[in-house]
């Protein structure tokens, strides 16, 4: 059974940066797909950036393309969102959540686990 547990949430100002981490016990990316979702207040959840593991693709919603990077360590079994140039409008609650496939947008499709979430706060 698979277990989904993120970290590295937090408070951060403007500009800033903070990277996130997601443990996840019992799974292969291999033939599946591992990502990120996002959910603002009062805002419906969005995908944000996904990885593929068929052919290790990694996509991602445009309004973080360039200042979020997606990767995975296979030996550590751990997904992790580098997150830079950080603005008000990414403050969510961010999960991670595994599926049968990534979408160009950065979305997970077919999702099957969720982890709990992580609060990333960004304000001055």
């Amino acid at each position: 059974q698979v277990q989904l547990v993120e970290s590295g949430g937090g408070l951060v100002q403007p500009g800033g940066s903070l990277r996130l981490s997601c443990s996840a016990s019992g799974f292969t990316l291999e033939y599946h797909a591992i990502g990120w979702f996002r959910q603002a207040p009062g805002k419906e959840r969005e995908g944000v950036a996904c990885i593929s593991g068929n052919d290790g693709v990694k996509n991602y919603v445009d309004s973080v393309k360039g200042r979020f990077t997606i990767s995975w360590d296979n030996a550590k079994n751990t997904m992790y969102l580098q997150m830079n140039s950080l603005k008000s409008d990414d403050t969510a609650v961010y999960s991670c959540a595994t599926g049968w496939f990534c979408s160009g947008y950065g979305s997970v499709g077919g999702e099957d686990y969720w982890g709990r979430g992580s609060l990333v706060t960004v304000s001055s």
